[in-house]
């Protein structure tokens, strides 16, 4: 699907709305700026929830795809 190189991971498959995004809140709060999060998840309103994340927060969604029923996305946290 892509090639971007993730330094972590988050597995959000099997919750629901707001889960997926407050997880992803807590994850992208740890990380350095510039680096990159591939999130995986089920929940069919990621794809409307993620990317207003980052245009929210100033994230860069660097891609996102489907994998059947596995929504994947690539989130690069916003500079200091």
């Amino acid at each position: 699907m892509t090639d971007i190189q993730a330094h972590h991971h988050l597995d959000a498959t099997g919750l629901l709305c707001p889960e997926p995004v407050m997880m992803l809140h807590g994850k992208v709060r740890d990380m350095a700026p510039g680096e990159v999060l591939e999130v995986r998840a089920t929940d069919p309103s990621t794809e409307r929830d993620i990317p207003k994340f980052c245009q929210f927060l100033g994230h860069r969604l660097l891609d996102s795809g489907r994998d059947g029923e596995l929504y994947l996305y690539w989130i690069e946290k916003k500079p200091a």
